[in-house]
């Protein structure tokens, strides 16, 4: 018969506990130090019903007791394993999770292969390990053939991108956003299955990442889906970025509908750049061509897919070095504090031309790569002269880092940048307002680079960014960016003074 809990554990008790789970933290499994104090806590919460015989109770350390606060132990407990995963990089997706959860030992397998035989209304998957025969149905409005069922880890994989083709997968897996979901799937059932499709003997999911996710968390091990099996994965494609944009409870963060509809768009660009019927080739004529190809789509949509084709372009280089400062939601952080929105309205609004041009594709006069890598260029002096030297673990008083703070907060970069276009306007003296709007389409020389990093230089090196904490300059960048622009300038942050004159 259990032993209960009185509302202070005794000695005889805290040994009993000590002696089922060692000197162990509960938390994280590693060892509480002889002379650290011990604290003793319910693994299901006492508020939630947890009973109070000591198998519901375990040690934890001071620490990590600490952190828990109202949470259950064991939640707490896969709190920080979701933390651990999370904090293998940016841009993790549920293949991710899957390997991680792999190489932890928490699952043998997945994204096994499985031979597929369909015969009479029925379809058949199987490998070493796995066999089951589903009803196949058919969409009325597509023909495409599907079925519903319920598969085992070790035959699911996720939809990504990989080097031979582009995946469905339109998101990246969110921290916060896998842990509620762990905890409602404790006491509530899925409403609905993923999704996902069959390519090369593949079930790749594409739509409900995060229910698997969290349901991995509390020790599932099979998932209902609905897979589709000889789909139009253009339409389908399309269909999956509406669902996860337009009608989603949870909207795109832009960043990641950039990367989705840049990728998307560059296929069909180089489908069409490769079409030998077209003759004249150009970006308006590409427009015109998708415009054709899919009556669904509105000019709006397709002008959208095209920036992000062109943000995308720049974002996604791997020698731009601002790559991992640029945050993957819609808000900055420590680690990542540029947003794809506040270089939309200063850098790329400044140094990008987002409109379709007219030039042929195939000539020489064509420069959209040139364009591209001045932007880059640009882009990796800044962080030459500025955020190199971005540190996240830096204290609240480290006077470099308020400065880069100062540099790059939201309403700064957009109020200096357009300062700093004028400057580097009047050094390079481009001054026909044609040639201002396509403003780093043409070829720049290294006398042209290195006037621009004089700018640059310039620009870190005026003074109100040194300004005491607390100073004008740190009430002033969180105003509009008209009144802040207009306060620079009366604080000479001027085109004069970047372009060499005096303070």
């Amino acid at each position: 018969m259990a032993t209960i809990m009185k509302r202070q554990l005794n000695d005889e008790e805290k040994r009993t506990i000590l002696n089922q789970h060692g000197r162990i933290c509960y938390a994280t499994g590693h060892p509480i130090p002889e002379g650290e104090k011990i604290h003793f806590d319910h693994i299901k919460a006492y508020v939630n019903n947890g009973p109070t015989d000591l198998n519901n109770i375990a040690p934890m350390c001071e620490k990590h007791n600490l952190q828990k606060g109202q949470l259950p132990l064991e939640d707490f407990r896969i709190k920080l394993r979701i933390e651990d995963f999370f904090n293998q990089g940016q841009r993790l997706t549920l293949k991710d999770l899957l390997k991680y959860l792999k190489e932890k030992k928490d699952i043998e397998s997945f994204g096994e292969a499985v031979s597929i035989k369909e015969f009479e209304g029925k379809i058949i998957l199987e490998n070493a390990s796995f066999k089951e025969e589903f009803k196949v149905e058919t969409c009325p409005l597509t023909g495409w053939k599907y079925f519903y069922c319920k598969l085992p880890v070790n035959v699911l994989d996720s939809d990504d991108d990989n080097e031979h083709s582009q995946g469905l997968q339109p998101r990246y897996l969110i921290s916060e956003k896998v842990f509620q979901m762990f905890r409602h799937f404790q006491n509530f059932p899925v409403l609905q299955p993923s999704i996902g499709r069959i390519e090369k003997g593949k079930i790749l999911l594409f739509d409900g990442q995060h229910k698997v996710a969290a349901l991995l968390w509390t020790g599932r091990k099979d998932f209902e889906c609905k897979i589709y099996i000889n789909p139009d994965l253009e339409k389908l494609n399309q269909a999956n970025i509406s669902a996860h944009d337009k009608f989603a409870q949870t909207r795109f963060f832009s960043s990641i509908m950039v990367l989705k509809l840049g990728a998307q768009f560059g296929k069909d660009f180089d489908d069409y750049k490769n079409n030998e019927s077209i003759l004249q080739k150009t970006e308006q004529g590409f427009l015109e061509y998708i415009s054709n190809k899919d009556v669904a789509q509105t000019k709006g949509e397709i002008k959208e897919k095209f920036r992000s084709y062109l943000y995308n372009s720049i974002l996604e280089d791997e020698n731009n070095k601002w790559r991992p400062l640029v945050s993957t939601s819609n808000r900055g952080s420590k680690e990542q504090p540029i947003t794809l929105d506040v270089l939309k309205k200063s850098i790329f609004a400044n140094f990008l031309y987002t409109e379709p041009l007219t030039d042929n594709i195939l000539s020489d006069n064509y420069k959209r790569d040139v364009e591209a890598e001045n932007v880059i260029k640009l882009m990796n002096l800044l962080f030459d002269q500025t955020l190199q030297n971005w540190n996240s673990s830096a204290s609240p008083n480290d006077m470099n880092q308020l400065k880069l703070t100062r540099l790059f907060s939201s309403k700064s970069i957009m109020a200096w940048s357009d300062i700093f276009k004028d400057a580097i306007s009047a050094k390079l003296e481009i001054n026909d307002t044609e040639e201002r709007a396509m403003f780093f389409y043409r070829y720049l020389n290294d006398s042209d680079l290195k006037k621009i990093n004089d700018i640059i230089i310039r620009l870190v090196s005026w003074k109100m960014w040194n300004s005491p904490k607390n100073s004008d300059i740190d009430n002033m960048i969180s105003t509009n960016k008209a009144t802040l622009k207009k306060w620079f300038k009366e604080n000479n942050l001027t085109t004069g003074y970047l372009m060499g004159a005096s303070e």
